[in-house]
This record gives structure tokens, C-alpha cells and sequence, in this order.
């Protein structure tokens, strides 16, 4: 059954994007979904190829753009723009954004780049 959300805010002085679907109800940093964004040039072109993202700790949304009756379009404040979010992709980056969260620390930790914390991770744990 595909998941369609009820509703989406941004929350911009955050720096969260809450998800609401009939079942769960997700709060996303935006700094999670830029690192996990479905784009070639974050996720590469097959498996093995994804470009570990850094410094990404103070990236906001900037937009949210609808793309058909399936996705959304995130514009950060970065420029980075060409990641098409699914639904289905939105519902598995919530349900799985512990293990996932954890899974970007340690590439950052055995990359040995650093990761200033912030106030919003504890969403993220």
C-alpha cells in the first residue's frame, strides 16, 4: 500500500521537516534528509558509488516543491536541488532514521571528518 502524507511543514528556525502520514508522523532534520538525498549526485549511480556528504550541519530547506502527485522537490540552502523525494522515500527515511543517522556517523568517523552537533539531533537518536 503507498503512503501518502496528510501534510508537510518546515519548520525553518529548526531546521525540521515534519512528515505527516495516517499512521507516523516523522520530524526530519533538514540536515538528514540533505546528506540521504535521493540524488545521483549524493547517491551515485548504482550501489558502492554514494558520495559521503560533510559539513552540512546548518543546511535548511529553502523550498519544497511539488512533483506530481508522488514526491516533493527539496531546495536547501546549499543549492542543492536535484533530489526527487518519494513518498515512499520520505516514509523509509523516517521509519529508519536511527539506524540510518547512525550508519552517517561512523562514514564520517572512519572518513575522520568531523561533526559538530546540534540541537536537533536528539530527534535523530
Amino acid at each position: 500500500m503507498k503512503k501518502t502524507p496528510k501534510d508537510i511543514r518546515l519548520h525553518s528556525k529548526s531546521r525540521i521537516l515534519e512528515i505527516i502520514f495516517d499512521d507516523e508522523e516523522f520530524h526530519l532534520p533538514c540536515e538528514y534528509l540533505r546528506v540521504y538525498s535521493p540524488s545521483a549526485e549524493v547517491q551515485g549511480h548504482g550501489p558502492g558509488q554514494e558520495v559521503l556528504q560533510s559539513d552540512k550541519e546548518q543546511v535548511n530547506i529553502v523550498a519544497i516543491e511539488p512533483v506530481g502527485h508522488y514526491a516533493v522537490r527539496l531546495i536547501f540552502s546549499d543549492s542543492h536541488n536535484s533530489g526527487i523525494y518519494s513518498w515512499d522515500i520520505l516514509y523509509d527515511l523516517g521509519k529508519r532514521r536511527q539506524t540510518k543517522w547512525t550508519e552517517y556517523l561512523q562514514r564520517l568517523e572512519t572518513a575522520g571528518i568531523a561533526r559538530e552537533p546540534q540541537a536537533n539531533d536528539s530527534l535523530l537518536r
